[in-house]
């Protein structure tokens, strides 16, 4: 005579875990984790590019040690030689990336909202856009002669393409549900900008623009070695051409710095114009 039991069932019991039970302490020891990560990384690799010159395992002509870097850019700072290039270098970028943005938002809202404009411009500018930039500073050296103008169209050219492409995808990826209640309710065509295309394309226009701001640096120190005699460009090449290494390195220094305010900053409008929108970074959520 065979006997059975009752088959036991497994019971799967969910606890509340730290971020459940204390979410603010959660929140502030991940914050902090973070931040540490984020400043131990540069510091520890500055620490061994250090020690590397120190102990010769580098040239430290070719490649100064830190603490030299940064002697020499506090002199250059204090006597007022460093300055000069930083504005020179900050002036253009922003007067492109003001040109350029506002070019690119325009056409990238029309060409969003209007098929037939976006069919009339869209394979031109397919073309133009993968033209690398710096190979139209000859021409803009021929339209608007030795300057300021030159390097500031070439950043506007830049700054446009991002912004524009950003903007098209993002009026295109307006839900049509979006679209068609503002038709129920009879809204005007400022009206579907101002209140349905606007904002919901703007956070991602907005990261487009961030993006931009990045890249705006970048050209203008690509440019500023070839057709310039100030600015951060000019020199960052003219240091190392004179085997000024020290100097270079400054430069690049000055160059990341004015980089990552410039892009922050420009991040920092976004949060401030679109509230609504998720945060781009995962830094501090858990």
């Amino acid at each position: 005579m065979t006997t059975t039991t009752p088959r036991e069932e497994a019971i799967l019991v969910r606890r509340p875990g730290p971020e459940e039970l204390h979410p603010a302490r959660t929140h502030r020891r991940r914050r902090a984790l973070e931040l540490s990560l984020a400043a131990a990384v540069p510091l520890a690799l500055l620490l061994l590019w250090q020690l590397a010159a120190v102990q010769g395992w580098i040239d430290d002509r070719v490649y100064p040690a830190p603490s030299t870097i940064l002697a020499d850019g506090w002199d250059r700072a204090a006597a007022g030689d460093l300055w000069p290039d930083v504005w020179a270098t900050l002036k253009r970028v922003l007067a492109g990336y003001a040109l350029g943005t506002a070019a690119g938002y325009v056409l990238g809202l029309l060409m969003g909202s209007l098929p037939l404009v976006r069919a009339a411009f869209e394979p031109l500018l397919d073309a133009l856009y993968v033209v690398p930039k710096l190979a139209l500073l000859p021409v803009f050296l021929n339209m608007f002669g030795l300057g300021e103008g030159p390097q500031v169209a070439l950043v506007a050219t830049t700054v446009f393409f991002f912004v524009w492409i950003s903007t098209m995808a993002a009026v295109i990826a307006v839900p049509s549900g979006h679209r068609d209640a503002g038709r129920v309710f009879g809204a005007s065509p400022w009206q579907m900008f101002r209140h349905v295309l606007l904002p919901a394309s703007l956070p991602s226009v907005l990261v487009g623009a961030r993006i931009a701001a990045g890249v705006a640096v970048l050209v203008i120190v690509a440019s500023e070695q070839i057709a310039a005699t100030n600015g951060l460009g000019h020199l960052i090449f003219d240091s190392r051409a004179l085997f000024q290494n020290d100097v270079m390195f400054v430069g690049i220094v000055c160059v990341a710095v004015v980089g990552v305010l410039f892009s922050e900053l420009v991040r920092l409008a976004g949060r401030l114009l679109t509230p609504w929108a998720p945060k781009d970074r995962g830094r501090g959520q858990s």
